[in-house]
């Protein structure tokens, strides 16, 4: 392939290459474009190896692409079709410089990428663990359960950034590093307070992921008006797909009905856009309230 170059991945310049790419490549490869940008775009993330993704180009388009997700030693691909040839390459590339050692490295597959398969088989690799999510099919499939009572929906354009961190922070049990306060406080000093970035993040004042889709969001309050649960939604059109994340609720609302409440709302909506597919999770929880397909991806480790 004589037009074939590569490029370190550049967080403030290359984002838009490796979604477009994804979405283009999602049927073949399986690979979601908002499974890459939420990543890099949340709090949980390590960014201190985005240097060694890599993208690969035919003249000045995108072709495939090696990144990693959490943890940073999780080897992700995406390859276009008809750029087979470039599979050796890559695997080669990920063994060698992507994050961890053999022990610690895993290179993870969706079942439709042979050829990626093929060639770690070829480097040593096998699979070693499945790795399984629920979603829902909108064709053969419902949601449909109300809010219970005491709970109302909270309009996206008038969210309460403050409340959203708050509700998120208690939602994935942040509250064992501490409870959130004090975010208003200037610290003089250079110690850095996770509260008031984690504030920026969840409104989007420090960076807003390019392609979210805000107006889609579902927040629940309850009748003192305080957010209690919370589900994202990054809707794909190119793709048909409605992808759910984050998903959370704080503890003591937890086994209400209000995280089925949330996904029901997005359903709704969704199917009304165009959405033939909506994502979960690997949860047990999914599949009892009706989601109808498991996808799997495999993880291969050097024997």
């Amino acid at each position: 392939m004589e037009n074939i170059t590569t490029k370190q991945f550049q967080l403030l310049s290359d984002n838009q290459i490796v979604w477009d790419l994804l979405v283009e490549n999602y049927a073949e490869n399986g690979v979601a474009a908002p499974f890459f940008e939420y990543a890099i775009t949340s709090t949980w993330f390590d960014k201190r190896y985005l240097y060694l993704n890599r993208l690969w180009f035919d003249g000045d388009k995108a072709v495939g692409i090696v990144f990693y997700e959490n943890p940073c030693t999780d080897v992700y691909f995406s390859l276009s079709h008809g750029y087979e040839e470039l599979a050796d390459e890559m695997i080669e590339y990920a063994e060698k410089y992507m994050p961890g050692n053999d022990e610690e490295k895993s290179l993870i597959f969706n079942p439709v990428q042979k050829a990626l398969m093929e060639a770690a088989r070829k480097r040593g690799y096998r699979q070693n663990f499945v790795n399984e999510s629920y979603v829902i099919d909108f064709g053969a499939a419902a949601l449909n359960e109300p809010l219970p009572d005491g709970f109302h929906f909270i309009d996206p354009d008038h969210v309460d950034p403050v409340k959203l961190a708050i509700c998120t922070w208690k939602g994935f049990d942040h509250e064992d590093k501490g409870p959130f306060e004090n975010w208003e406080a200037e610290d003089p000093g250079t110690s850095w307070n996770p509260q008031k970035a984690y504030l920026g993040i969840i409104s989007g004042v420090i960076a807003p992921p390019p392609h979210s889709t805000y107006e889609y969001d579902v927040i629940i309050a309850d009748e003192k008006d305080e957010y209690v649960c919370f589900s994202g939604m990054w809707w794909v059109p190119e793709n048909r797909l409605a992808y759910v994340e984050p998903l959370c609720t704080i503890p003591e609302y937890r086994h209400r009905g209000l995280a089925l409440a949330a996904l029901s709302k997005h359903f709704g909506r969704m199917k009304e856009l165009g959405a033939e597919c909506m994502t979960g999770g690997g949860n047990d929880f999914y599949r009892r309230i009706g989601y109808n397909r498991k996808t799997r991806s495999y993880g291969w480790k050097k024997q």
